[in-house]
C-alpha cells in the first residue's frame, strides 16, 4: 500500500538545562601562633624555707573539670541519640506516606490494551455487526463540526452487492463472508457517501485485493456501488461516484462519494471528496472501528495477544498515497 500521511508534530521547546549546584564551600583555615622566645627568667635562689610535716590532704584538681566534661559528653549523646530516632521515624512516616501514594497511583493508572490479532477470519471469527460499524446515528470525527448523519445500514453475506461490473466479480470471487455498510450524508449536506467493511478470509487476501481494486477502478472497468437509504439519496447509485479503500489485518474497507444534487464533480470538489474519504476510511473505520477490534479489550472476551501492527495494512487508493484512494467511476 500506498505511503499514509501523517500529521507533523509540533516543535517543542528544549528541556531546561541542569540546575546549577550550590556554590562550593572552602574549607576554614587559621595560622598557629609560632612559640614565644625570650629570656629565661632568673632563677631566684636563697634559703630553702623549711619543710612543714604533718598530715595534708590531698587535693585533686581534675576532679571538678573531669565531671564537667561526663556531663557535657552525657548530654551531647543524649541529644545525638534522641535526634537519631526522631530522623528514623520521619523517615518511615515519609515511606509509608510514598507507598500509600504509589499504590494509589498504580490503581488509578489507566493501562494500555494489550494487541489482539485480526490477520484472519480463523483467529478473529466474530462475524461484523451494524450496530459495531455504525453504533450511533451521528458520526462525529471533529467535536467542533457538524457530524455525519447515519441515513441507512445494512449488513449482507453476498458482498459482490458493493461493486458493479469487473469489481462486483472480483467480490465474488474473494472468500468474503460479509458486508456491513452505510449511507451517511456529509457535514455540509453536499454529499452522499456509502462506508463500509468487507470481511475477507486473511490479511493476505485483503491485501491483494486491494492492489486489484486499484487497476479496476484506474481502468474505469469496475467501481463500488453505493447504498439507496430513503427518498433523495439515489444520486449515490446514479450519479458520478469517486471512491476510496484501505485495508487492515483481514477486512477491505472502502467510502464511495457523489454530490447530492446529483451533478458531476469540479476541482472544487476535490478537497471536500478527499477529506471524507479520510474521515471515513482511515478515521472512523480504520482507526476506531478495526482499532477496537485489534485490542484485548473488545467485547467477545477472546482477545488473542500478538505483535503490536499484526494484519494492519496501510495506505489506500490509486498508489498516490496518504491513504486517500480516488478512482472516478460513472453510475
Amino acid at each position: 500500500p500506498g505511503p499514509r500521511a501523517t500529521p507533523t508534530p509540533g516543535s517543542r521547546p528544549a528541556p531546561p538545562g541542569p540546575r546549577p549546584g550550590p556554590p562550593g564551600r572552602t574549607p576554614a583555615t587559621g595560622t598557629t601562633a609560632p612559640a614565644q622566645t625570650g629570656t629565661t627568667p632568673p632563677v631566684h635562689t636563697g634559703t630553702t624555707p623549711p619543710v612543714h610535716t604533718g598530715t595534708t590532704p590531698v587535693v585533686n584538681p581534675v576532679e571538678p573539670r573531669s565531671r564537667r566534661w561526663y556531663v557535657v559528653i552525657v548530654g551531647v549523646a543524649t541529644v545525638a541519640v534522641l535526634a537519631t530516632c526522631g530522623l528514623f521515624s520521619y523517615l518511615l512516616m515519609q515511606d509509608e506516606l510514598a507507598g500509600r501514594s504509589g499504590a494509589q497511583a498504580d490503581d488509578s493508572a489507566p493501562t494500555e490494551p494489550a494487541p489482539r490479532d485480526i490477520s484472519s477470519r480463523e483467529v478473529d471469527p466474530q462475524p461484523l455487526t451494524e450496530d459495531e460499524v455504525f453504533p450511533t446515528s451521528e458520526i462525529i470525527i471533529n467535536p467542533e463540526e457538524p457530524p455525519y448523519e447515519v441515513l441507512g445500514t445494512q449488513e449482507i453475506a453476498d458482498c459482490s452487492a458493493a461493486g458493479a461490473d469487473a469489481l462486483e466479480e472480483l467480490l465474488g470471487e474473494l472468500d468474503c463472508s460479509q458486508v456491513v455498510r452505510g449511507t451517511l450524508r456529509s457535514p455540509t449536506g453536499d454529499y452522499l457517501i456509502t462506508t463500509g467493511v468487507l470481511n475477507l478470509s486473511t490479511e493476505d487476501e485483503a491485501d491483494w485485493a486491494y492492489e486489484e481494486l486499484g487497476e479496476l477502478i484506474d481502468q474505469g472497468t469496475g467501481r463500488f456501488l453505493g447504498m439507496v437509504a430513503g427518498e433523495g439519496t439515489e444520486p449515490i447509485v446514479l450519479s458520478q461516484t469517486h471512491s476510496g479503500w484501505d485495508y487492515r489485518g483481514h477486512y477491505l474497507i472502502y467510502a464511495v462519494i457523489a454530490r447530492s444534487d446529483g451533478t458531476e464533480f469540479s476541482e472544487a470538489d476535490n478537497r471536500g471528496v478527499d477529506l471524507i474519504i479520510w474521515d471515513m476510511v482511515e478515521v472512523h473505520l480504520r482507526s476506531g472501528v478495526l482499532e477496537d477490534r485489534a485490542t484485548e479489550s473488545w467485547p467477545d472476551g477472546d482477545g488473542r495477544p500478538e505483535e503490536a501492527g499484526a494484519g494492519d495494512g496501510a495506505g489506500a487508493g490509486d498508489g498516490a498515497g496518504a491513504g486517500d484512494g480516488a478512482g472516478d467511476s460513472d453510475g
